[in-house]
């Protein structure tokens, strides 16, 4: 069979999973979600993983300005495919979340070009935007990417491998879902510009703006005072992941100025620049070390449209006490 013709058929086999899914899961996620899902898988599939092609926003509207594949929606791109996922298949079993990526010649890649300072990175993430990760597994000489794992809530997740293939000199994303069967209580995501995580409060100020690059400042504080002992963490003193709400797309966020030298330290402020595809709401995670911990604050923005109210608000309104994270 083809590979046009069984990534089709992957497709559909997606689509009956997904059924299962929300069946079992009492309707792990939302039918918009769902049928999002599957329609970047489709337009994956069917464009041949080429950037530029239109698929639908969370919201139902088409005018995407790049493909599935270039928001990290997609199973394959450029000839390279994420194969092979394997997690436990219950609550609280011990196991591991393992991947294999192959390149153009279906073989699996074993040679990498680092970024941030490491080869692959994985986000996992619930259909609702809670319960994320960022980690960083090992690779094993056949290839393959593994970390000891354990799921702490039931639900739909998304499984994103941000990567450069030595070969090909470029980022890609490629995601797929995992499946955790149980009782599903979804969260809403609302408006957070303010959150605490382990003592330390975070703030995020800036307009996102739909279509063009903007700058987004996290300021770090704690008991009410500036957190100037920041110290690097992925080549940077912050690292930055944004999802669109509805389906997830992934966002690569770039932080301002030099890598920092090693025992530099900074803050409180961090700042960002991003490009939101399309209008609507979209979920920051901000990973930032003090003391060797890592901390991750999420946070939760609307786009504006350069001053006005965006098409779900201004993105500054105060979220309460709502915690988007796990």
């Amino acid at each position: 069979m083809k590979a046009p013709a069984r990534l089709g058929l992957y497709g559909l086999v997606l689509v009956a999973v997904f059924a299962v899914a929300a069946f079992t899961a009492n309707t792990v996620v939302p039918e918009s979600t769902v049928q999002a899902w599957a329609e970047d898988t489709e337009s994956t599939t069917h464009q041949g993983h080429e950037e530029g092609g239109e698929d639908m926003d969370s919201t139902g509207h088409e005018g995407h300005d790049a493909g599935a594949g270039s928001l990290g929606l997609g199973i394959a791109q450029d000839g390279y495919q994420l194969t092979a996922v394997t997690a436990p298949d219950a609550l609280g079993a011990d196991g591991e979340l393992s991947l294999t990526v192959t390149g153009p010649d279906g073989k699996p890649v074993t040679d990498y070009e680092l970024e941030h300072e490491k080869e692959p990175h994985l986000i996992v993430v619930r259909a609702d935007g809670t319960h994320f990760r960022h980690i960083h597994p090992e690779r094993g000489a056949d290839g393959a990417w593994s970390i000891p794992w354990q799921w702490e809530a039931a639900g739909t997740y998304r499984v994103f491998a941000d990567f450069v293939p030595a070969e090909h000199g470029e980022g890609i994303t490629l995601s797929t879902a995992v499946q955790v069967p149980g009782d599903y209580d979804p969260a809403a995501a609302e408006p957070v510009t303010e959150t605490t995580v382990e003592g330390f409060d975070v703030t995020v100020e800036g307009d996102l703006v739909a279509g063009s690059a903007s700058e987004l400042t996290m300021t770090v504080t704690r008991d009410g005072e500036p957190v100037t002992a920041l110290e690097p963490y992925l080549g940077a003193f912050g690292h930055l992941v944004a999802l669109r709400d509805g389906d997830l797309a992934y966002l690569h966020v770039h932080p301002h100025g030099d890598a920092p030298k090693a025992g530099e330290t900074s803050g409180p402020q961090i700042v960002f620049e991003a490009t939101a595809p399309t209008p609507g709401r979209y979920l920051l995670y901000l990973d930032f070390q003090v003391d060797g911990q890592v901390h991750t604050a999420p946070l939760v923005i609307d786009t504006t449209t350069g001053g006005a109210e965006g098409e779900h608000g201004g993105g500054h309104e105060e979220g309460g006490d709502h915690d988007h994270g796990e």
